[in-house]
C-alpha cells in the first residue's frame, strides 16, 4: 500500500487543526523566537486575544494604535520556525516581521547593535525541501527599508546586509565562517532563512531584524550584556513603528539610548 496523500501534513492542514481563520489574525505579524519576548510584545498591545496554543507555540492578536497585529513565538530554530511560518502564511497574514538575535560576522559590529536582513545565505536543513539550491532568499525590500529607516531615526546603531542561517550553532568553525564572510554575510542566525524562504514561496512579504548578542569574529559573548537586552527591547519598538509606517501612519522617532 502506498502513502495515501501526496503530503502527510500540510500547512493548511495544521492551520485548520488549530482552528485559525483569516478573520482571526491581523494584516501584520511580529514574530519573536522565545515566549518571554512574545510576552513583552503582548504587553504593548491592547486587548490581546489568544488565537491558539499548540505544542509550545502560542499566538495572540490584539491592536496597537488601532492596527490589528498578531504575535507568535515563532521558534528559535529552522524546524520549529517552519511550522509557525506555514501557519501564518496559511492564515492569510500579509506582512511578517521577525524580531530575533544574531552573531556578528564583522569585528566593527558591536554587541547591542541591530542588523536588518536584506538577503540570506541558506545553511539550514529545512529550506532544501522547499526550494532548489539556486533560489535567492530575500527579505521584502519595503519592509527592510522601513525597518532600517525607523531604526536610524531612533538613533540606534543599525546595519543592514546579508545573514547566514545555520542549524549547527556549535559548529561555526573558522573555515566555515570565513567562507560565509567571503559570500557577504555580516551576521549569523538560526531562523531568517526558513521564515523568509517560506514566506517567499507563498508570495507573502516578510522581513527580519536582529539584535546582536555576540561577535563571532572577536569572540565576544554578550548574552549577559545590558546593551544586548536593550537591543532586544528596541527591535520590538522598531517593528511596531514599522507596522505603523507601513499602514500609512507617521512613525514615532523617539531616540532609543543603547
Amino acid at each position: 500500500m502506498q502513502m495515501q496523500k501526496e503530503v502527510h501534513l500540510t500547512g493548511k492542514d495544521l492551520t485548520q487543526m488549530v482552528q485559525l481563520r483569516p478573520q482571526d489574525v491581523g494584516k501584520y505579524a511580529i514574530v519573536p523566537g522565545p515566549k518571554d519576548r512574545l510576552e513583552v510584545l503582548m504587553k504593548k498591545l491592547e486587548n490581546p486575544v489568544k488565537n491558539f496554543s499548540f505544542m509550545e507555540y502560542t499566538m495572540y492578536t490584539g491592536t496597537w494604535q488601532g492596527i490589528k497585529i498578531t504575535g507568535i513565538n515563532g521558534g528559535r530554530f529552522s524546524t520549529d520556525t517552519s511550522i509557525t511560518s506555514e501557519v501564518m502564511c496559511n492564515a492569510g497574514i500579509q506582512n511578517i516581521i521577525r524580531i530575533g538575535t544574531c552573531g556578528a560576522l564583522d569585528e566593527n559590529i558591536k554587541v547591542g547593535d541591530i542588523i536588518v536582513v536584506d538577503k540570506v545565505i541558506r545553511g539550514d536543513g529545512v529550506t532544501p525541501y522547499y526550494v532548489d539550491k539556486d533560489f535567492q532568499t530575500k527579505a521584502d525590500k519595503t519592509i527592510s527599508d522601513t525597518l532600517y529607516e525607523i531604526a536610524k531615526g531612533m538613533g540606534v546603531n543599525v546595519h543592514r546586509g546579508t545573514a547566514w542561517t545555520t542549524d549547527a550553532l556549535l559548529r561555526e568553525t573558522r573555515e566555515l565562517v570565513e567562507a560565509k564572510r567571503k559570500e557577504g554575510a555580516i551576521a549569523v542566525d538560526m531562523v531568517s532563512s526558513t521564515l523568509l524562504t517560506i514566506a517567499q514561496t507563498y508570495n507573502i512579504k516578510a522581513g527580519s531584524i536582529l539584535a546582536v548578542s555576540d561577535n563571532v569574529i572577536t569572540g565576544e559573548m554578550g548574552f549577559m550584556n545590558p546593551l544586548y537586552y536593550m537591543a532586544e527591547s528596541s527591535v520590538i519598538s522598531i517593528a511596531l513603528e514599522t507596522v505603523k509606517k507601513l499602514e500609512g501612519g507617521a512613525a514615532d522617532r523617539t531616540r532609543v539610548n543603547i
